[in-house]
């Protein structure tokens, strides 16, 4: 007997309030923040390695750097949430609590503990008309609490109800093979539709 046990990675509690702004049209889901040592600013998409924010600049302002300080290793939070602010977009995740199978940010090795509890939060948003999830993971977590099919990637599903679509979008990831500009195109479509644009 070697005495060697199976020890289970700790549970991680999510870090953020969710982002709700008045008006809000749309809930953006993702998965769950990586590591705090990861984070270039403290709000949602915060690693600089993931595009989001790069998107959101190439499509709304023409410039993948718009989100980015001057120092360019940091996202800057101020002009993150007056843009949602101002576009009518809540930010929050599918889980609220985790465990990491490994020690990355990959959804692969996310075990989820607790969903978040979706339902539970549109009151606080009386405007939201869709659910754009910004991964797989998020989707199909999504999809189990809208009772829908997981939509295939850069298109949406009906639900039922006041909230009338469930998208999946590209991740945002570097990881997920897909150049920048395909990745904005999927995403600028799904802006446009939902009246952001």
């Amino acid at each position: 007997m070697t005495g060697v046990t199976d020890i289970q990675p700790a549970v991680e509690r999510h870090p953020l309030e969710p982002f709700m702004p008045e008006g809000a049209k749309i809930l953006m889901l993702g998965s769950f923040p990586p590591k705090r040592e990861r984070w270039s600013m403290e709000f949602f998409y915060p690693n600089f390695n993931n595009d989001m924010w790069r998107i959101i600049g190439l499509i709304f302002y023409g410039d993948k750097s718009f989100f980015i300080r001057p120092d360019g290793k940091h996202f800057d939070r101020m002009k993150a949430e007056n843009f949602c602010r101002e576009k009518g977009i809540a930010l929050y995740d599918t889980a609220c609590e985790v465990r990491r199978l490994r020690d990355n940010a990959s959804d692969k090795f996310l075990e989820i503990v607790s969903p978040t509890d979706i339902i539970a939060l549109l009151p606080g948003i009386p405007d939201c008309r869709a659910i754009v999830t910004t991964g797989q993971k998020a989707a199909e977590t999504a999809a189990v609490i809208f009772g829908c099919q997981v939509p295939a990637t850069g298109t949406f599903e009906e639900t039922e109800g006041r909230v009338r679509r469930l998208w999946r979008m590209p991740s945002t990831s570097r990881a997920y093979p897909l150049s920048i500009e395909k990745k904005a195109e999927a995403y600028r479509k799904m802006f446009t539709l939902e009246g952001l644009i």
